[in-house]
């Protein structure tokens, strides 16, 4: 059986590529330039209609992940608004001050999510200890785990990210994500066991004209979904589960 890809996208455009280059599940973002933040209702809607998956991004703001009262709240109206209109899944993630989760923020949102999946984002990179932050997860109902293994990319995490597989074994499923290529999906299954893998399969777009560079409405070219790319990380899979 081939791992599930998931395609990460934010705008129209992106939807249609990764659904037309074969992906399994759409984690659905606006400005992933910033990271990733909360896409529009209508966005959302345009991926629901595909009958692709989708996962929606639930981040109220650029920045780190240490939220305010305010930020909680909205970003539990979200989550059920999410539901409410037929998603898969929502994407969330909180940290302390400390660095270390804000379990009662992320029991919040998996309280709001009720049968929807949850996943916990990459705020578990940035936690002193990943492996353990995985128990938490755990402990708290959480379906999936995004992580690169506390690294840059999911290939210079794959010490970390072997660990988190063996401390989640059959409770959660551990998405390998950050620096996902067609040249490297299959040496990051292979070498950490992960089931499902992320990646946004893009190219940059054309440099920006002068004036919106000069007035700060762009800071570079933005990346675009690109259909060979999400082909070909569709065909690599394809080809490592025939082998197993």
């Amino acid at each position: 059986m081939s791992a599930i890809l998931e395609i990460c996208v934010d705008d129209a455009a992106g939807v249609g590529v990764a659904v037309a280059g074969g992906a399994d599940r759409i984690e659905l973002c606006s400005a992933l330039e910033l990271g990733g933040l909360t896409p529009s209702a209508a966005l959302l809607d345009h991926a629901l209609r595909t009958g692709c998956p989708v996962h929606m991004m639930i981040r109220p703001r650029a920045g780190g992940f240490v939220y305010s009262e305010d930020d909680v709240a909205l970003m539990v109206e979200e989550i059920g608004a999410a539901g409410a209109r037929g998603v898969d899944g929502v994407v969330v993630g909180a940290l302390r001050p400390d660095g270390e989760l804000d379990r009662e923020a992320l029991a919040r949102f998996r309280d709001a999510a009720r049968d929807v999946a949850i996943v916990l984002h990459r705020a578990i990179d940035l936690v002193p200890d990943p492996v353990a932050a995985v128990g938490e997860a755990i402990a708290l109902g959480y379906d999936k785990i995004l992580s690169s293994g506390g690294a840059p990319t999911a290939i210079e995490g794959m010490t970390t990210l072997v660990r988190m597989v063996a401390a989640a074994g059959e409770r959660l499923s551990v998405i390998a994500g950050s620096g996902v290529t067609p040249d490297n999906i299959e040496r990051i299954i292979a070498g950490t066991g992960v089931r499902e893998v992320h990646g946004s399969a893009s190219r940059p777009g054309p440099e920006p004209d002068a004036a919106t560079l000069r007035l700060g409405f762009a800071t570079g070219p933005r990346r675009a979904t690109d259909r060979v790319i999400v082909q070909r990380l569709r065909t690599a899979l394809t080809t490592k589960g025939s082998e197993t």
